[in-house]
């Protein structure tokens, strides 16, 4: 009997926006210490999107490189995880397939759970290719954080896409077999059709966090998972960086573990240096956070990583991969840094302008100006119908 290929992570890549906001700035606008969010929330600075940059064109920018590296003839399905869809009906990933030469012949989903979703596009993935090891799905987790202005919550806001091709035979990590779930319905975090931003409850969202993901891990644990000291990392959500600091100190007392400051730090030292930067970016948040890891941790051949993924509303899911020799030879350090660095700054007017710009509703032909610099834009909208282009 042949033995079954394992099933993971074989190419990942990154993708922002054209602006970037330093929270000093904001700090500066509301009069507060900037400490308030450079050691409280753990922000540094945010993206911000042009008028003419959405889900999608981040998408295609994350996506374009795994498919010049790999082609399309085994892509069988494209899985789009987002909660800022741009349609209430067509999934946002077929806008790719004039953009980025898609096969015809691709299964395409949208799939939505708040910051959950790229995990479940991930599980969906494995599943499809436990069934036919020779086809490979691309996930692209999408999203822009957009909340209200001089709230709680602005000074969390961001943007990004980070896409994986999941394959048999992974080159960078493969998937352990084991994961933890846990979801329940709870309103910390929720945006009725209606609203253009959503409806924050901080502090439920914060404690609805901690409570999935013990009892994500609890049922980890139960169902035969490793033990917390084996891990050589841990990467969790962020919606800001030291929620994931306040979920490891969370999930060490659930497990028994007495915290240690020093323990926690070195688990998680390098899962946040693009986070710090970027903002919340939702359901890529995660897949960032394990980015951040690989491109700046030391030799992690052969380690396993343990990853906590969690979504308002709720569900969380514990799992883990384990890293496999050679990874480093296909990470994208060099273009990941270069995406961060390449954003132009602005100041508080100039984001207080983005954050009020909104598409047109009235069913006529309204052409965008160019700001991206990046691969793709959104050219206009004419008869309700976005139009994308190739810059």
């Amino acid at each position: 009997m042949n033995e079954t290929p394992s099933v993971g992570i074989h190419d990942m890549s990154f993708a922002t926006t054209h602006y970037v906001l330093d929270l000093d700035e904001l700090a500066r606008h509301h009069n507060v210490n900037p400490a308030k969010y450079h050691v409280g929330l753990g922000q540094d600075a945010m993206s911000v999107p042009a008028p003419d940059e959405d889900i999608v064109t981040m998408a295609a920018t994350a996506a374009a490189p795994i498919l010049q590296r790999h082609g399309t003839d085994h892509l069988r399905t494209v899985l789009i995880a987002t909660e800022t869809g741009i349609d209430q009906a067509k999934a946002a990933a077929l806008y790719l397939h004039p953009l980025l030469g898609l096969p015809s012949t691709t299964r395409v989903v949208e799939l939505k759970q708040a910051c959950y979703a790229g995990t479940a596009a991930v599980q969906m993935a494995a599943g499809l290719i436990a069934r036919d090891p020779n086809q490979q799905v691309l996930v692209i987790a999408s999203d822009i954080a957009h909340y209200q202005l001089d709230t709680p919550a602005e000074a969390t806001q961001g943007a990004g896409a980070v896409a994986l091709l999941v394959s048999a035979d992974p080159a960078i990590a493969r998937l352990d077999p084991v994961c933890g779930l846990y979801s329940a319905d709870v309103m910390d975090f929720w945006r009725p059709n209606y609203r253009t931003t959503p409806i924050v409850d901080g502090h439920y969202s914060i404690t609805s966090y901690l409570a999935a993901a013990a009892q994500a891990w609890r049922d980890y644990s139960g169902r035969g998972g490793r033990d917390l000291s084996e891990f050589a990392s841990f990467c969790y959500h962020q919606p800001f960086t030291t929620m994931a600091f306040k979920a490891h100190h969370h999930l060490m007392c659930s497990a028994g573990i007495t915290p240690d400051p020093t323990a926690i730090h070195a688990a998680l030292r390098y899962t946040t240096d693009y986070n710090r930067v970027i903002g919340n970016s939702y359901t890529a948040s995660l897949y960032l956070a394990l980015t951040s890891l690989l491109d700046h941790a030391g030799d992690l051949t052969d380690a396993p990583i343990g990853l906590l993924s969690y979504g308002s509303g709720a569900v969380a899911e514990f799992f883990s991969v384990t890293v496999v020799p050679g990874y480093r030879e296909h990470l994208r350090t060099t273009a990941t840094s270069q995406a961060i660095s390449s954003r132009k700054p602005i100041d508080y007017d100039d984001y207080r302008a983005l954050h009020d710009t909104h598409l047109p509703t009235d069913g006529g032909r309204h052409v965008l100006d160019e700001h991206t610099t990046g691969g793709f834009r959104l050219a206009g909208v004419t008869n309700h119908i976005r139009v994308y282009e190739t810059c």
